[in-house]
Order: structure tokens, then C-alpha cells, then sequence
């Protein structure tokens, strides 16, 4: 493994930790992921890239969306399309969380709202934020990340590709749920991904294949395919014959 996928892949554990971790726990986590970019050479070097000269401001201002009816204010955070500003613009929403120029909480609580809930306010979070980020950077080290090394021991290659099998069915998860399809496809979508991620945890091959042939009819017939969809029909078909 090279010492570039080794970083990003300690990243990538990073931005886990944030997801399972209990709300109680999140600017500790975000605090942890931030050192391991300062740590990281070249995750260093990627994010000091796309900040530069990055204007945050006016980025907060066009992606931190508030809306008035007149009675009620409704407020969303609009991801940037663009990997690179995407990349600046979260690095520094997190920043400001550790540092606390931005309450973390007031956040939650005005662009999260859910239920409610801080719980729900966090999943949120973390649906559209952190792994807004992970699929970001993974798109920029695609083709690090997509090295093998021959000597691997058999562990950690399967480790390996089960880290990155769960990552890529979230992005496509996320990537579905933005699309502007009806809800009935929506879930119908979600609910193969998810009963893949479950039959690839306990090593079904039967029904990840029949999951496989129902999601590529899927993404082909709602015209959803995303840029990690290919990547993980080919991990998919790693990971069988491997098991």
C-alpha cells in the first residue's frame, strides 16, 4: 500500500468515527479528522490547494441557504458541485465547528432540524456533510485508492475491501436520495443497496449477484448512474472472488 492510500484510508476511518460516534462526541471527532489532515502530507497538500484563495464568505453566503415564506424560515446547506470547492468549503465549516466561531449546535439546530432532535440532526449531518467529504476525496485519490499491493495479507485485503464496498454503497445511498425521482424508486433503490451491504457482510455470493443484476436494471432505468457506480460493480465483482 502506498503511503498515499494509507492517508487517505486513515481519513476515510476518520470520517467513520464521526458517523458512528454519539453526538456528544462529534466536535472530538471533527477535531481528531482535522489532525489527520495536518498530519498527512498529502492530504495536507489537497486541502491547502483548494483553499487558497478560496473565498468562504461569499461561499457561506450562496451555500448556507436560508428561505422566508413570510411565517416560517427554512434553512439547507447546498453542497458545491464543483470537488474542489466542495473539499474548501466543508474543510472550513469544520474548522470553524473546532474552533467555535461556528456553534456546532446553532448549526444543527438551523440547518438539520429533522424531527427535532439533535440525534437526527446529526445523522443528517453526516449523510450530507461528512460523507459529502469521504466521496470528495475519494474521487480525487480514485486512482490511488484503486492500487493493490501483491504481498497484502488476506485480512487486511479483505478489510480493505469491505472499508471501501461500505463507503461506496453510502455514496450511491446519498446519490440516489438526491435525485429527482419518484419516492416509490427512491426507497426501492435504497432498500437493494442496503440488503447488499447486509449480504455482502455475511458472504452471500446468490444473493449479491441477484442485488447486482436488480441495481444495474435500476440505475439504467431511472438514468441515476453517479460517478462511483462503475467502481463498485467492479469492487463488488473483487470481493466475490475473493470470498
Amino acid at each position: 500500500m502506498t503511503d498515499t492510500k494509507e492517508q487517505v484510508l486513515s481519513f476515510i476511518e476518520k470520517c467513520e468515527e464521526i458517523k458512528k460516534c454519539k453526538f456528544i462526541m462529534a466536535t472530538t471527532r471533527i477535531k481528531d479528522l482535522l489532525k489527520c489532515i495536518v498530519n498527512c502530507s498529502e492530504l495536507y497538500r489537497l486541502f491547502e490547494t483548494v483553499t487558497k484563495g478560496f473565498d468562504y464568505p461569499a461561499a457561506k453566503r450562496q451555500f448556507l441557504i436560508t428561505s422566508n415564506d413570510g411565517i416560517f424560515s427554512n434553512s439547507c446547506v447546498v453542497l458545491p458541485e464543483k470537488v474542489g470547492v466542495r473539499l474548501a468549503f466543508i474543510f472550513c465549516l469544520l474548522v470553524e465547528f473546532d474552533r467555535d466561531s461556528l456553534n456546532f449546535n446553532d448549526f444543527l439546530r438551523t440547518y438539520y432540524a429533522e424531527d427535532g432532535s439533535y440525534f437526527a440532526s446529526y445523522q443528517a449531518f453526516c449523510k450530507h456533510i461528512i460523507e459529502g467529504l469521504q466521496s470528495a476525496v475519494m474521487q480525487v485519490f480514485e486512482a490511488k485508492l484503486a492500487e493493490e499491493k501483491p504481498d497484502v495479507k488476506p485480512n487486511s485485503r479483505m478489510a480493505e475491501l469491505l472499508t471501501m464496498l461500505g463507503l461506496l454503497i453510502s455514496n450511491e445511498i446519498q446519490f440516489i436520495s438526491e435525485r429527482t425521482i419518484s419516492s416509490e424508486d427512491r426507497e426501492s433503490g435504497e432498500k437493494i443497496l442496503s440488503q447488499l451491504a447486509e449480504a455482502i457482510i455475511s458472504k452471500d455470493k446468490e444473493t449479491i449477484d441477484a442485488l447486482m443484476c436488480g441495481y444495474n436494471y435500476f440505475v439504467l432505468y431511472n438514468k441515476c448512474v453517479s460517478d462511483s457506480t462503475e467502481e463498485l460493480v467492479r469492487t463488488v465483482a473483487v470481493y466475490l472472488r475473493e470470498i
